[in-house]
């Protein structure tokens, strides 16, 4: 039984190496977790880092807005005018991403 589900980041060849030191307490909480799971404490470790480096990448990339700073962020914007190098990168943009 896996603690997270496969991804490309935790299945297929192994060739990188990382090693870490912990106390003898929390190794054995990881060893205990990872035997009621059914897998050895390795992949307990890698799996658990790469879940929460997911989320950790993931949070970075993401701004949340609540509806109150959202539409104050749209009328913002909509109260600004374009400036000539603004409408020529959006004609510049268009053209780029039409479909052919």
């Amino acid at each position: 039984m896996s603690i997270d589900q496969p991804t490309s980041s935790t299945t297929g060849a192994k060739s990188a190496r990382m090693e870490q030191r912990t106390t003898q307490q929390v190794k054995d909480l990881i060893e205990q977790a990872a035997a009621l799971l059914g897998v050895n404490a390795s992949e307990f470790v890698v799996s658990a880092a790469a879940r929460a480096a997911r989320q950790t990448v993931q949070a970075s990339e993401v701004t949340v807005l609540s509806e109150h700073d959202h539409a104050a962020f749209l009328r913002a914007l909509n109260a600004t005018e374009p400036t000539d190098r603004l409408v020529e990168l959006m004609r510049l943009h268009a053209e780029v991403s039409a479909p052919r």
